[in-house]
């Protein structure tokens, strides 16, 4: 666990590039080990990034601990709707001190704790788990991507 507080903090138009470049960061090691081109965040293009950030119910928020970003989420928040996670992301360098887990907190305090929904990696078994841990259930649904990767649908 971390000493002090996580918070997350709206990302502004005008750091759309500084937010890509973590989100390709974060998610190169994923890319590299499932080469799923088609679904994987770090192949999303800078336009892709300003295109969600500019549209309707779709926020962008850093995961800042003290005034430095370390990851980003952005949750996707539309009327009659349930709410996503889609995605999140912590550097390597500050994964596994429950920075993750902290900004799922913050993000259902900012949005509510009910109706959200969330894909992962099912190979991943530590994302799994921290959304298990955060009180999402299997969906029971699956999609494979590749012959290495299934995405798994979660649901709180």
């Amino acid at each position: 666990m971390i000493k002090g507080e996580i918070q997350l903090k709206k990302v502004p138009l005008e750091e759309a590039q500084q937010f890509w470049q973590m989100q390709r960061l974060a998610f190169s090691e994923l890319l590299e080990r499932y080469q799923d081109t088609q679904t994987n965040p770090a192949c999303e293009t800078l336009e892709r990034v300003r295109s969600k950030m500019a549209q309707p119910g779709s926020f962008f928020y850093w995961i800042k601990w003290g005034e430095e970003p370390v990851g980003g989420i952005r949750i996707v928040a539309r009327e009659n709707e349930s709410k996503r996670i889609s995605p999140l992301f912590v550097l390597p360098e500050y994964r596994n001190r429950g920075m993750a887990q902290q900004a799922i907190r913050l993000a259902e305090e900012l949005y509510g704790g009910e109706n959200w929904e969330l894909d992962t990696i099912q190979q991943e078994k530590g994302n799994c788990h921290l959304y298990e841990k955060a009180g999402y259930r299997p969906t029971g649904e699956t999609r494979e991507i590749n012959h290495k990767m299934t995405l798994i649908y979660y649901k709180k």
